[in-house]
C-alpha cells in the first residue's frame, strides 16, 4: 500500500468504513457507559430507531440478569440514581506475556481503545493504560512482551491515541517504553509494579478475617471444593488464627516453605452455587525469578486477586472482559468491597470504583485460537513458527498482509453482545478486500507465464506507457510499463484449441471464455494493444504451446478496434508484462490452515485437530514475473526500512511509525491481493504473500473439500450492479449477517424499487473483462437514461440484450466499478454453478408494460419504496429481499417467504415476471 520514490503513500478514502476509528453499533456496553457518565459517544453508527440495535438491546437484556453467587454491589449501583462517574472513562488491555496476541485478542483491544475514543467528548478525555499481567513467571517471556506491544501498536495504527488529546503522552513520560508512538496512555504498566500493594492487601484480609493460609495440597482442594450440584467443605485450617495466618503468610513470602504446600485463600463461603467464591485462591508459592522484580519474591498473586485491586488504584473505569469471566465478577466485586473501605484501594485519581462488564469472545471457523493449540502447531513444526501467515497470530495476520484496518472492520462487524457466535473466516477476508481494494495500486503479475512474440513490432524498441495506479483514485498518478516484442501472459488466458487441452474438450473452450481460443483468436492487451494468434509454437514431447506467434493492430490502442474488417473484434481483456524487463520472483499462495470447520471435532478426526490441517493451505510459485515497477517500489521499501532501522538504533528506539514488509502490497490484476513478504532480501530475492483472492472461493463442507458458497444472508453474495458501493458484507453488531432472510419480514420488499426498464445499449466494460457496461430507460421523469455496471460478460448475449425488457432495482445508493458508476441493478437467476460454467438469465418482463412502472409483490398492497436504500436499516433490508428472491417451478419470480408461502413478482396488471428457462433457481 505504499511505493519508493516521489510517489505518495497510498491510503483508503477517509469514508471508508474500518479506517477511521470507532464505528460500532450501539451495543449494551455503550448503553451503559453512556448512562453513567452522561457523555454522548461519537462515531457510533447509525442503525436506526434511536435506541439502538435489537442485538445490543437483547444483550442490554442478557447483561441485567442476575450472576450466580452473591449480588456485586457494583451492579446495585448502576441501577440505582448515583450522580454521573467522573470523567475520563478508562480503559485497560491486560494481556498475560506468556504467548502471542491472536485474532480472539484483537477483539479485546479493538473494543477497548474504541470505548474510550467513543467517550471522549464532553471533557471526558478517555484513555487506555496498557498493561502487562505478569503475575505468573513459569510461563512468561521478554519475547512475548515486545511481540505484545508491537501487536497492540500495530492494531491501532493509524488511529488518534485516546487521552493524548489531554496531556501529551500521558503521566510518568519519563518512565515510557522510549516511543513516542503508542496508541496507550502513559507508560506500558506491569502488575508486578504493584506486588507490594496486593501484598498489603492481603495482609488486610488476614486481619480482618477474610483470608487464611490453607494447607491442602492440589488434589485434597479439588476434593474439597465440592461440584456444581454439590457444595464444597471447610477445609481444616480455615479456623487458623489471625496471628498464624499473617506468621505463615510473612514465611511464604520469604520462601520458606516448598511450593505447593501452601496457598493463601479468601474467606467468603463454600457452599455457595457460584464455584468461584468457595474460597478462592489470592497467592500461591512460587520460587521462580521474576522478569521485572528478579529473586524479591517467592509467592505471586493469582489473576482474580491482583485485577480488581490493580484496576482500582490505576482508576480503571470499566475492566472491560470475555464471558468467561462473568462468573468471576462477584469475587472481583467483593475484594473492592472488602478493600475500597480500608482505604488501600483509593483511586489515584479520585473516581468511582472500577465495574467489570462482559461480552462474548471471537470464535472464528477454520482456525484454532487455544494458546495450547498453537503452541502445539509451533513446536511440531506444522507451521514455519509464530508468524506463518496461515496462523491466527497477530503478528501471522500482519505478515500475511492483512491490513490493521481491515483487521479492525472485522472487529466491527462482528460486533459487542453477550450472545456466543462462530465467525466466518470469510468474514476478515471480505474485509480485507474491501480495504485492499481501496488502499492498494494495481500491477501486472504472471504466475504461469507463456511467451508471447510480436512479429510485426519493430524491431527491439520499447514502448513506456503510462497506466494508472489505481483505476478510481487519478491522484495516485500513473506508472510506467515497457511494451515491447517480446511479451508474456498468463497460460490460462490462451485456449488451446488444437492441442491436449482441445482434444480433452472436443475443442469446445470453457462456457464464458473470452480471451484467446486457439489461432486466430484476438484479444486486448490491458492499456495497451489488440493481437491476433497467428501460430502457436509447441513442446515436441508434450504437444503444451511454449509460445505464441502473434500480430499487434497498433492503431487499436486507447481501446479502439482494429480497423481490417476481417479481424473478430476483440471481447476479452489480458494483462502482460514485457519479457526483458519484468522482473522474477516468487508467491506463497495461502489458504486456510485447517478444512474443518471446527477443527478436531469431526467424527474422521477422532478429537485431533491435527488431522483437520488442510494439506493445500500453502502453494508456492516459483518463477512468477511482474512489472518493473513493483520491484522498483520493493527496493524501495526495503532501503526506507534499513535506514529506519539504523535510526532507530542510533536514536535507542526511534520515534517513528515502524515500516513493515507487508506495507508494500498490490492487487496482481486477476490474481489477488498481495503483500511483501518479510524473507524479501532484494531485487534477486523478490517474494510475495497471498493475502485474499479477488473474491471468496472457498465454501466448507463437512468433508471439508471446497464447493461454491450458497447465496445466503450470511454469505457473500455477487454484484450484478451498482448495489451499495461494494460492501458485500454489513457492518455492526452480532456478525455483519444483517438477519440473512431468518424470519424477514416480508415489508423489507416494499422499499424496494423493482421497476420495468428497456437496455438501450450494451457493451464490454473498457477496463474489466468481467463485466458489461448498458444504457437502460428506466422511465425516470428526466428522461435520462441510467447506466448499469454488471458482471455477466460471457453469460449473455450483448447483441441479444439491446431493446429487451428486464427489470431493475433502481433505488440503490449509486457505486463506481472500475471506475463506471453504476446508477441502478440488473435482476437475473442463476443456476448456481461457479465461474465460467453458471448459466445466467436476466428477469423477463412481458412485452407492453411502460418503463419505470413499478412491479409488485403478488397479495401485499402496493407502497411507495424508500427514495434511496443507503442507511443502515434500508441495506438490511435490501440483504433480506436479495436473500430470498427464487423462480418457482414455473419460472416465476417470487419473494420466497419463511414458512413456505410464495409472493410473485408482478406488473399492475398481475402480469407474472418470469426467466426463460432456469426454474427454482436464486436470484440476484
Amino acid at each position: 500500500m505504499r511505493s519508493s520514490g516521489t510517489t505518495p503513500d497510498y491510503a483508503a478514502p477517509s469514508g471508508l468504513g474500518g479506517a477511521s476509528g470507532f464505528a460500532y453499533a450501539p451495543n449494551f456496553i455503550t448503553k451503559i457507559v453512556q448512562e453513567e457518565t452522561g457523555i454522548r459517544p461519537v462515531g457510533l453508527l447509525d442503525v436506526g430507531g434511536g435506541g439502538g440495535s435489537d442485538d445490543a438491546r437483547d444483550a442490554d437484556a442478557a447483561a441485567g440478569e442476575g450472576d450466580a453467587g452473591v449480588e456485586s454491589s457494583a451492579s446495585a449501583s448502576a441501577s440505582s440514581s448515583s450522580p454521573a462517574l467522573l470523567p475520563p472513562v478508562i480503559t485497560r488491555f491486560p494481556p498475560e506475556p506468556n504467548g502471542y496476541l491472536h485474532l480472539g485478542h484483537a477483539k479485546a483491544v479493538c473494543f477497548n481503545f474504541a470505548v474510550p475514543r467513543a467517550f471522549s467528548g464532553d471533557g471526558g478525555g478517555g484513555r487506555v493504560h496498557m498493561r502487562l499481567d505478569d503475575t505468573n513467571p513459569s510461563k512468561e517471556e521478554i519475547e512475548y512482551v515486545d511481540s505484545i506491544l508491537e501487536d497492540v501498536r500495530w492494531v491501532q495504527r493509524g488511529l488518534d491515541s485516546p487521552g493524548k488529546e489531554d496531556g501529551g503522552e500521558g503521566e510518568d513520560e519519563d518512565e515510557d517504553d522510549g516511543s513516542n508512538n503508542n496508541p496507550w496512555y502513559g507508560p506500558v504498566r506491569h502488575t508486578s509494579d504493584h506486588f507490594e500493594l496486593i501484598h498489603d492487601c492481603a495482609v488486610e484480609l488476614i486481619k480482618s478475617g477474610d483470608a487464611y493460609v490453607d494447607s491442602l495440597s492440589a488434589e485434597e482442594m479439588r476434593e474439597y471444593r465440592g461440584t456444581l450440584t454439590e457444595p464444597g467443605r471447610n477445609s481444616p485450617y480455615r479456623t487458623r488464627s489471625i496471628e498464624e495466618n499473617l506468621d505463615m503468610f510473612q514465611k511464604m513470602r520469604k520462601g520458606e516453605y516448598p511450593e505447593g504446600t501452601h496457598v493463601l485463600r479468601a474467606k467468603i463461603d463454600m457452599s455457595s452455587p457460584n464455584i468461584n467464591l468457595r474460597d478462592p485462591a489470592l497467592y500461591r508459592i512460587k520460587h521462580e525469578n521474576h522478569q521485572a522484580t528478579g529473586d524479591e519474591w517467592s509467592m505471586y498473586p493469582m489473576y482474580d486477586f491482583s485485577h480488581p485491586i490493580v484496576d482500582a488504584v490505576e482508576g480503571i473505569t470499566y475492566s472491560l472482559c470475555t464471558l468467561e469471566f462473568e462468573d468471576h465478577r462477584p469475587f472481583y466485586d467483593w475484594t473492592l468491597d472488602k478493600l475500597i473501605p480500608g482505604g488501600l484501594l483509593s483511586p489515584t485519581d479520585g473516581s468511582r470504583r472500577p465495574r467489570q462488564i462482559e461480552f462474548s469472545r471471537l470464535n472464528v471457523k477454520n482456525t484454532v485460537l487455544s494458546k495450547r493449540k498453537l503452541i502445539q502447531l509451533v513446536t511440531e513444526n506444522h507451521v514455519s513458527g509464530w508468524d506463518d501467515p496461515r496462523m491466527p497470530t497477530l503478528s501471522g495476520l500482519r505478515r500475511r498482509g492483512i491490513p490493521p484496518s481491515a483487521l479492525r472492520l472485522f472487529c466491527e462487524r462482528v460486533g459487542i453482545s453477550k450472545a456466543d457466535s462462530n465467525i466466518d473466516y470469510s468474514e476478515l477476508e471480505n474485509c480485507a478486500r474491501e480495504i485492499m481494494d481501496a488502499s492498494c495500486p494495481r500491477a501486472f503479475a504472471i504466475l504461469t507465464p507463456l511467451k508471447v512474440t510480436l512479429k510485426n513490432w519493430q524491431g527491439s524498441v520499447l514502448e513506456d506507457l503510462e497506466i494508472p495506479r489505481h483505476p478510481k483514485f487519478e491522484e495516485w498518478g500513473e506508472r510506467v510499463v515497457p511494451f515491447g516484442k517480446n511479451l508474456l501472459i498468463e497460460r490460462t488466458d490462451f485456449f488451446d484449441v488444437d492441442g491436449p487441452e482441445g482434444e480433452a474438450s472436443n475443442g469446445r473452450p470453457p462456457r464464458g471464455f473470452k480471451r484467446l481460443i486457439g489461432a486466430g483468436g484476438t484479444a486486448r492487451l490491458k492499456y495497451a494493444y489488440v493481437i491476433k494468434v497467428e501460430e502457436v509454437l509447441r513442446d515436441s514431447d508434450t504437444q503444451e504451446p511454449t509460445e505464441l506467434v502473434c500480430t499487434i493492430y497498433p492503431e487499436t490502442r486507447g481501446g479502439k478496434n482494429p480497423e481490417d474488417p476481417d479481424v473478430k473484434k476483440p471481447k476479452g481483456i489480458i494483462q502482460w508484462v514485457e519479457s526483458k524487463t519484468a522482473v522474477k520472483c516468487k508467491i506463497n499462495q495461502y489458504d486456510r490452515l485447517f478444512k474443518a470447520e471446527e477443527p478436531g471435532s469431526s467424527e474422521s478426526s477422532g478429537g485431533d485437530f491435527l488431522k483437520d490441517i488442510n494439506p493445500d493451505s500453502l502453494e508456492t510459485l516459483e518463477g512468477v514475473l511482474v512489472e518493473p515497477s513493483v520491484a522498483m517500489d520493493a527496493v524501495g521499501i526495503l532501503a526506507e526500512m534499513r535506514s529506519a532501522k539504523a535510526a532507530a538504533a542510533e536514536n535507542e528506539g526511534g520515534t517513528g511509525e515502524t515500516l513493515y514488509h507487508s506495507d508494500l502490497a498490490y492487487q496482481f490484476e486477476r490474481s489477488g491481493y498481495f503483500a511483501l513478504d518479510k524473507s524479501s532480501g532484494g531485487m534477486d530475492n523478490l517474494i510475495f504473500n497471498r493475502v485474499v483472492t479477488l473474491r471468496d472461493t472457498w465454501g466448507g463442507d463437512a468433508s471439508g473439500g471446497k464447493k461454491k458458497q450458497q447465496q445466503s444472508g450470511g454469505q457473500q453474495q455477487r454484484k450484478r450492479g451498482g448495489d451499495g458501493g461494494g460492501n458485500e458484507r454489513k457492518r455492526g453488531g452480532g456478525g455483519g449477517g444483517g438477519g440473512g432472510g431468518n424470519g424477514a419480514p416480508l415489508e423489507d420488499c416494499r422499499r424496494v424499487a423493482l421497476r420495468a426498464a428497456t437496455v438501450l445499449t450494451a457493451g464490454p466494460h473498457p477496463d474489466a473483462e468481467s463485466l458489461i457496461v448498458c444504457t437502460v430507460n428506466c422511465g425516470d421523469d428526466d428522461g435520462e437514461s441510467r447506466t448499469v455496471v454488471a458482471g455477466l460478460a460471457g453469460k449473455v448475449d450483448l447483441d441479444e440484450l439491446v431493446g429487451r425488457k428486464v427489470v431493475c432495482a433502481t433505488n440503490l445508493k449509486p457505486a463506481k466499478m472500475r471506475g463506471v458508476e453504476s446508477t441502478a441493478m440488473f435482476l437475473a437467476a442463476s443456476d448456481g454453478n461457479d465461474g465460467d460454467t453458471e448459466q445466467v438469465e436476466l428477469l423477463d418482463v412481458p412485452d407492453g408494460v411502460p418503463n419505470g412502472e413499478l412491479l409488485s409483490f403478488e397479495g401485499k398492497d402496493k407502497s411507495e419504496p424508500d427514495a434511496m436504500l443507503k442507511s443502515k436499516g434500508a441495506l438490511k433490508a435490501w440483504e433480506r429481499v436479495k436473500a430470498r428472491l427464487r423462480s418457482n417451478g414455473e419460472g416465476e419470480a417470487c419473494f420466497d417467504e419463511e414458512g413456505g408461502e410464495n409472493h410473485r413478482i408482478v406488473t399492475g396488471e398481475g402480469l407474472p415476471v418470469t426467466t426463460e428457462s432456469l426454474k427454482n433457481a436464486v436470484i440476484q
